[in-house]
């Protein structure tokens, strides 16, 4: 066993227990009103990590992160992607089955999209959408014990840029730990990019980009680099971003 904070940035293990601060530990098991007056942190675990007790329990090999106030998670080179509820992923369609479409997730199982999951979508006004097509959606459903199911629209009904995505960009693969990594909000790898190339983008938590650049040529070179920062450093990745905008 070790202290979780002093293991952040580590190497932890399947099977790894991780002490809670005192303070943080009492915050996981306060659920009163008289609770939230002291002002104590709710801990949250990611993926990679369980509740044991009182404590956390590693699930998966990787590095151990935080994120305040109290967000702790392991980044790992995971291919294999598991659902999670509200995560938004980017599907492909492959099969119509009645009223409801088919679309593979990057998971273990296929999810099921409803045709009346769209935006103004009715029994008379159905989103066109074909096999083969993109679908940039949330989930709504993720349990082990349920078939996931994806929507396209938010609690208010409206789309909020989910949907289909076109057909003249490029889709790759990237690993779990990038996307997460790309999508933090203190992260300016994105800004950074779109300053040189001026673009369109798609990050699926799922481990899939779409992204759609002026040209073809463009749009290779930005999914080359974004493939690349994930080893590259701060520095080295400044320094090829002034790179190609020399050169555009």
């Amino acid at each position: 066993m070790s202290c979780v904070q002093a293991a952040v940035g580590q190497v932890v293990l399947p099977g790894d227990v991780l002490l809670l601060p005192v303070q943080a530990a009492d915050a996981t098991l306060s659920l009163s009103a008289a609770a939230s007056d002291t002002k104590r942190m709710r801990v949250l675990c990611g993926p990679g990590l369980t509740r044991h007790g009182e404590d956390l329990q590693v699930t998966k090999c990787g590095l151990l992160r935080h994120r305040e106030p109290a967000v702790y998670w392991v980044e790992s080179h995971q291919k294999r992607y598991v659902p999670v509820k509200g995560d938004h992923v980017i599907g492909i369609v492959t099969m119509k089955s009645g009223d409801i479409f088919r679309l593979d997730v990057a998971g273990s199982d296929q999810a099921s999209l409803s045709f009346l999951a769209f935006e103004g979508a009715t029994k008379k006004n159905r989103p066109n959408v074909k096999v083969g097509d993109l679908v940039y959606g949330q989930f709504i459903v993720a349990n082990k014990d349920m078939e996931p199911e994806l929507a396209c629209i938010d609690g208010s009904g409206k789309a909020n840029g989910m949907g289909v995505i076109g057909l003249d960009g490029l889709m790759f693969k990237v690993s779990l730990g990038l996307v997460r990594k790309l999508l933090t909000p203190q992260n300016d790898i994105i800004q950074e990019l779109m300053n040189v190339f001026p673009m369109e983008l798609v990050i699926g938590m799922n481990g899939r980009i779409w992204i759609k650049a002026k040209t073809i040529q463009q749009t290779l070179i930005v999914a080359n680099i974004l493939e690349a920062c994930e080893y590259l450093t701060a520095a080295q990745r400044k320094q090829v971003f002034s790179k190609f905008s020399d050169n555009v």
